[in-house]
């Protein structure tokens, strides 16, 4: 049975007030808790007139910007969801803007103060308490190390973990609401929503493993031409408060700026699918929050990344099928496509691969009569989920986060240069990915990566079968091998096996008496009998136990 505890109650409150002011009614009067006063809805006076409504997205945007900073990223995050979202409302989400009123400076400064448990002085030459800029998990101030360097100090807001706590405890006590009670609550899945949401967010909390990731993706692009990552300063780094080396360079969206820099922005869109495609298959780790406000480009025409709270991972398996699968799209395999889902697990394996040949083919055909620079992959991966949720496919998180991971980089891409052919830049890396990773050479890079381990094996074999050889010379070895289907096949054998001998030893019990009863009626009757008495029995018992 859920319960409201009573600290949530003035909250959720609030919220459908938030809710009716934004024209958000039906919302609030179709919910359990207001069900019985539905009726209420037809005596609200505004109800009595015909109003202009915005669009039911714009009205839901507004409504997540008014109820604060932790409703608005809870808005981004589905904005990423749109195999469960309608369009309108995932595009009107997308528009949500992570900005807050920053806190105090002195606020920041004691925090910082607290982490270090020393004063601010000890630590940086100087620290300016007017933020650079405010999150609503976070916000950065530009310091100076005693050696100089430039940096940023990242601070988590105070009693933010408070807030996260009270409101995404509200937000499961309204997706178990809606689940039980909204028709589309179901299918939409809302607690596993809100669980997903407060994972990410948690994790963005801890400003420790954001700097473990930041320093991952440093490395794996260590002097890399197409993307710089900061630097992280360890020392002074605590799980609420990073300090990175701080960059400059011209936000990726301000296409006026870059082109008076003289950028290619033909190769920096073409560059953009390059890395993304090298962190997918190449590092197996990808910056999955590459919107424009975390993307700056050097004056050199290299991406510079910042804000690595959200980062994504596939497993060899689904690098592979990805891979394949988006091949086998691009060269209008359906059948190849529909096999894929199946062999990887994405869908139940019972699933009928003609059917599922032919709902993938009537979302690929449409999309692929256009040019392929008008092609959107990131959309035809969402299509492609959405057909597949009629298939029983459940989508794994990392699955997406890869699939918004490629609207932004298609976004961005497009945006800079609007003919970019996602394909032409995409199929070499692709390719040159499946040769590696599968057929002869695949299995010769295997044998290279496992080679040591074998010789370290390989030592160790002659012992091995000497002391083999001499457990079976001296008697001492023994197979054993236990099965669980094979104990239940032979107990089922020897039970069989004892019902067969007890039906003909009663059988021959029955015609021994019956032989003796008819040869000599006077002098073994009484063995007759027992003979046949003793049969009954054993036909008995096999029928009982049958």
């Amino acid at each position: 049975m859920m319960r409201i505890r009573p600290g949530q109650i003035l909250r959720l409150l609030h919220i459908n007030r938030v809710l009716i002011k934004h024209g958000l009614d039906e919302i609030v009067f179709a919910t359990h808790l207001f069900r019985p006063v539905r009726f209420a809805l037809y005596l609200l006076p505004w109800t009595w007139f015909r109003r202009t409504r915005a669009p039911r997205a714009v009205r839901l945007r507004l409504a997540l910007e008014e109820l604060g900073p932790l409703f608005v990223k809870f808005g981004q995050i589905l904005s990423t969801r749109r195999d469960l979202l309608p369009d309108d409302i995932a595009d009107e989400f997308a528009r949500l803007q992570d900005d807050v009123a920053p806190f105090p400076g002195a606020v920041a400064r004691e925090i910082v103060e607290r982490a270090y448990g020393q004063p601010l002085g000890e630590v940086f030459t100087s620290f300016d308490e007017t933020p650079l800029a405010s999150a609503s998990i976070a916000q950065v101030h530009a310091a100076e190390l005693p050696d100089g360097s430039a940096v940023i100090v990242k601070v988590v807001r105070p009693g933010i973990r408070t807030v996260i706590r009270r409101d995404v405890g509200l937000l499961h006590t309204l997706a178990e609401l809606a689940e039980r009670y909204w028709p589309e609550g179901r299918r939409l899945r809302p607690r596993e929503v809100v669980t997903e949401y407060e994972k990410t967010i948690l994790d963005e909390l801890d400003l420790m493993r954001e700097a473990a990731n930041a320093s991952q993706l440093r490395r794996n692009f260590a002097g890399s031409p197409v993307l710089y990552v900061p630097e992280v300063y360890w020392p002074q780094t605590r799980g609420n408060v990073m300090v990175m080396e701080r960059i400059s360079g011209i936000p990726i969206g301000d296409i006026d700026a870059l082109r008076r820099a003289g950028i290619d922005l033909k190769a920096l869109s073409e560059r953009g699918v390059e890395i993304f495609f090298t962190q997918v298959f190449r590092h197996n780790f990808f910056h999955a929050d590459m919107h424009p406000g975390n993307i700056f480009v050097s004056p050199e025409g290299r991406y510079i990344a910042v804000d690595f709270g959200i980062m994504g991972a596939l497993s060899p398996e689904d690098q592979r099928y990805l891979a394949e699968n988006v091949l086998a799209f691009f060269n209008r395999d359906d059948r190849r496509v529909a096999e894929l889902h199946v062999e990887s697990g994405w869908v139940p394996a019972g699933t009928r691969i003609d059917e599922f040949e032919a709902a993938i083919r009537t979302v690929c055909e449409p999309i692929f009569e256009r040019p392929l620079k008008d092609i959107s992959f990131g959309r035809l991966l969402l299509h492609l989920f959405q057909t597949a949720r009629r298939f029983n496919m459940v989508i794994q998180p990392q699955l997406v986060l890869l699939q918004k991971t490629l609207l932004n980089i298609e976004g961005l891409g497009r945006q800079l240069y609007p003919d970019l052919d996602l394909w032409n830049t995409a199929k070499p890396f692709l390719e040159r990915w499946m040769s590696e990773h599968v057929g002869v050479f695949a299995m010769m890079n295997a044998v290279k990566t496992r080679f040591p381990h074998w010789l370290d094996k390989l030592a160790q074999l002659p012992d091995l079968a000497f002391d083999t050889l001499k457990r079976a010379h001296d008697e001492k070895l023994r197979l054993e091998w236990h099965s669980p289907q094979l104990d239940e096949l032979s107990g089922a054998v020897r039970r069989a096996n004892r019902r067969t001998v007890a039906a003909v030893a009663g059988s021959g019990l029955l015609i021994c008496a019956a032989l003796l009863y008819g040869l000599d009626r006077d002098s073994a009757p009484l063995l007759a009998w027992l003979s046949g008495a003793l049969g009954v029995a054993a036909l008995g018992w096999t029928w009982w136990r049958d």
